[in-house]
């Protein structure tokens, strides 16, 4: 039996928030949000997952006091989510090189324990929304993340808090070459995680009555 807990988002908890930030686009690659390992993660990629959880959000909260409230709390949902979505090819990569697979049938049956936790299918996609941000169509995706942590993490004889296990994260993200538009920060390595980036040609903007960064 998986605890929610251990399970969900694991890796992307120790995001911090921070202003917004504009700039021009990344020249070398122009309309990239970031490239890993040569293949681009577009801005308008970026732009649709993020429309993705805030119709999900309105779409449980039709309060419209309510809404503004959970935009308000969600004012880093872009750049969390180019997180999740370059640490996952950066997790995916690592589970390739040692040898980590995970099955369809895994995936099932580890949202069929959470369910059975949280009361349904309705009410794990509602948790996983308002905790980490996962629109329900991408909850098994994240799922999938899940359990390639977790099984990269016993292959390697660790778990997901030791060093050992991001060490391996760090050596992915080397081969990858991860390449982040600067209007969205920079990668750091060592964490695999995105960081803000402080640069004369970068300006903040105020959060106040923006839903996303652009």
């Amino acid at each position: 039996m998986h605890r929610p807990r251990r399970t969900a988002l694991l890796l992307a908890a120790a995001i911090a928030a921070a202003p917004l930030l504009t700039a021009c686009g990344n020249e070398a690659h122009p309309g990239a949000a970031a490239v890993v390992g040569g293949q681009r993660i577009t801005v308008a990629q970026l732009e649709s997952r993020v429309t993705e959880v805030r119709e999900a959000q309105r779409a449980a909260v039709p309060d419209e006091a309510q809404y503004q409230q959970v935009i308000a709390k969600t004012g880093t949902l872009t750049r969390d989510t180019l997180h999740n979505m370059v640490l996952d090819r950066v997790l995916h990569r690592a589970a390739q090189d040692a040898g980590v697979t995970v099955s369809r049938k895994e995936i099932q049956q580890m949202r069929s324990g959470l369910e059975q936790q949280t009361g349904g299918s309705k009410a794990l996609e509602t948790a996983w929304l308002q905790q980490y941000g996962i629109a329900p169509e991408r909850l098994d995706d994240n799922l999938r993340l899940q359990l390639e942590a977790q099984k990269l993490a016993a292959k390697l004889g660790t778990d997901t808090r030791n060093p050992a296990f991001w060490s391996a994260l760090t050596d992915a993200s080397k081969k990858l070459g991860i390449d982040l538009n600067p209007r969205y920060g920079t990668w750091d390595v060592q964490k695999s995680t995105r960081v803000d980036a402080k640069t004369p040609w970068v300006r903040e903007v105020t959060a106040a009555g923006t839903q996303q960064t652009t």
